[in-house]
């Protein structure tokens, strides 16, 4: 569960950086600027990427911690109903 939820979120990244990068290479084809000024468009939209991704990145270890801390609550719950039942089929 844990590595599908993992693996779905590395499409998501993956597609997104794909976006990006073809949002970035249409916008200087429609927009063509001087050398410097293509430069730092550039930069800004690398900079803009890495924080996004690392946003996603984040917001990703959290739903995992959050599934993680859900799955462990059950596995408790279920081990406390098996004693309680066992202890009632004892008495």
């Amino acid at each position: 569960m844990a590595s599908e939820q993992g693996s779905e979120g590395a499409h998501v990244l993956l597609a997104f950086l794909l976006g990006a990068a073809a949002g970035a290479a249409i916008a200087l084809l429609y927009a063509p600027a001087s050398g410097k000024e293509t430069r730092d468009f550039l930069n800004e939209k690398a900079r803009q990427s890495r924080e996004k991704a690392a946003e996603a990145a984040k917001k990703a270890r959290e739903a995992i911690d959050r599934q993680r801390e859900n799955l462990g609550s059950a596995i408790e719950r279920g081990r406390e109903a098996y004693r309680e039942a066992r202890q009632g089929d004892k008495a």
